[in-house]
């Protein structure tokens, strides 16, 4: 047999629960604290109810008594007495409980209904976009799976004792990977000693200069990622395409210079390490790019990436050439702030590291000699990507800018100096690697043990 709801085509709801706890709570103000964390004035279906736990709210936060009195005083001062029924309803809700013994139980079920028709909207709505036929169906699937998700981590609360927290962090400590680092490696030791692995939830800025070897970098992090990390890694490039990534990859693994495999002038034992790259053919590496991909896209993509195939790592080339929300389409600064929120959001509820890379401003070149090396103020179009960061890391190559010694006498030439600039829960300090521009390949410098300097950047955080 049918459900009575269904057949009259009615919301699921639960109006005498709702009647009870509201009568409940004007017969016992600190009932109020049972359920304040269950559900608010939108979990009601019965728009009179929605007013009524509305004014028993403003009441409590106020620090008011909480009775039929105070309640319908209330309505009336926010002008919906009336359109509740008058006092004569708000009284009539006491008389239906005699106290509030169940109303933990009550809440529940109202918060039961509310889930079920938040559902059916959810998927009602995606219904009709199928219908219209003008949106991509993998983007709508993973729209409706994510805001379910949404609703339901809303519904489950988010406290937590304190006590079992500290279970879990300390189980977290005693379990490192084999390599010593609590996060991904980013596969030069230096670096690792900074970072102790690209962290889970952290936002990741790489910023530098145009010829600074942001790219080839990130290629070689994503390389180490998946083959040394044993990480599923994901690359969205929104200005090469995947055949000229792959062309970068296959030079750094092999040695072989680009330009020579650019030009196709191979000889056969080149051809040779190519076919027996195994360790970066064996990996787990995905490259989409989708020019001028949108924010929302770039969500629902590594929501289905994280499901299907556990992604371990998301690195975007680069943060300037995506799309926003329509609603700051008129507002650059606006844009790319929304834009950063989104990464950093996308970091914490995939529980993965996020990399970005970015643009700089054109003031660093207007800087002379060693100044050119890039500050926080230079990041490009907004500073809110500096708020929304973990870490900012500039690339800077003194040689590109005619600095061949430094002031001790030491060669500059093919040295990259990675600087990081912020680091949220570690040093600041910079790690030096050398570059190889024709073969894409960065690598540790023999003798230098990347020392981590005691100074933080607590103060600039905070």
């Amino acid at each position: 047999m049918r459900n009575k709801l269904e057949i009259l085509n009615v919301p699921p709801q639960a109006k005498e629960f709702e009647e009870a706890v509201l009568g409940a709570v004007m017969l016992e103000r600190e009932a109020y604290h049972e359920i304040s964390s269950l559900i608010n004035e939108n979990s009601f279906y019965d728009e009179r109810h929605k007013k009524i736990f509305k004014a028993i709210k403003s009441l409590f936060m106020a620090s008011s008594p909480i009775d039929i009195i105070t309640v319908v005083g209330q309505l009336r001062r926010l002008g919906d007495l009336e359109a509740v029924g008058g006092a004569f309803y708000v009284t009539e809700l006491t008389s239906r409980v005699a106290s509030s013994a169940n109303i933990a139980y009550h809440a529940g079920i109202i918060m039961q209904k509310y889930l079920e028709r938040e559902t059916i909207r959810i998927v009602t709505e995606t219904s009709k976009n199928i219908f219209k036929g003008d949106q991509d169906i993998f983007m709508l699937q993973d729209q409706m799976i994510n805001s379910i998700q949404k609703l339901t981590e809303t519904s489950a609360g988010q406290i937590s004792e304190l006590s079992d927290i500290v279970k879990d962090r300390l189980l977290h400590y005693e379990t490192k990977s084999e390599n010593g680092l609590t996060g991904i490696p980013s596969g030069f030791h230096s670096i690792d000693l900074i970072t102790s692995g690209w962290q889970n939830s952290n936002l990741v800025i790489l910023a530098g200069r145009p010829g600074m070897g942001k790219t080839a970098f990130m290629l070689n992090l994503c390389r180490n990622a998946a083959v040394i990390g044993n990480q599923p890694t994901v690359i969205f490039s929104l200005e090469m395409s995947k055949e000229q990534l792959t062309d970068r990859m296959l030079s750094a693994e092999t040695g072989i210079p680009l330009d020579k495999i650019l030009n196709r002038n191979l000889q056969p034992w080149e051809f040779y390490k190519f076919h027996h790259s195994r360790e970066l053919i064996e990996s787990t590496i995905f490259i989409d790019d989708t020019a001028s991909l949108s924010i929302q896209s770039f969500r629902s993509k590594c929501a289905r990436l994280k499901r299907n195939h556990n992604i371990g790592l998301i690195v975007v080339d680069y943060l300037q050439l995506m799309k926003g929300e329509s609603e700051y389409k008129n507002n650059r600064e606006q844009e790319i702030s929304s834009i950063s929120r989104s990464l950093k959001a996308v970091a914490k509820d995939l529980n993965v590291p996020v990399i970005a890379l970015s643009q700089l401003s054109r003031k660093v070149e207007e800087r002379a000699g060693a100044h050119k090396r890039p500050m926080l103020s230079d990041l490009r179009e907004s500073g809110s990507i500096e708020q929304d960061a973990d870490q900012v890391i500039f690339l800077f190559r003194p040689e590109y800018y005619g600095i061949m010694e430094d002031a001790e006498g030491n060669s500059m030439v093919g040295i990259t100096e990675v600087n990081f600039a912020k680091n949220r829960n570690g040093a600041i300090d910079t790690a030096i690697l050398s570059f190889n521009g024709a073969k894409m390949k960065f690598s540790e410098i023999q003798g230098i043990p990347g020392e981590i300097t005691n100074e933080t950047n607590e103060e600039k955080i905070f």
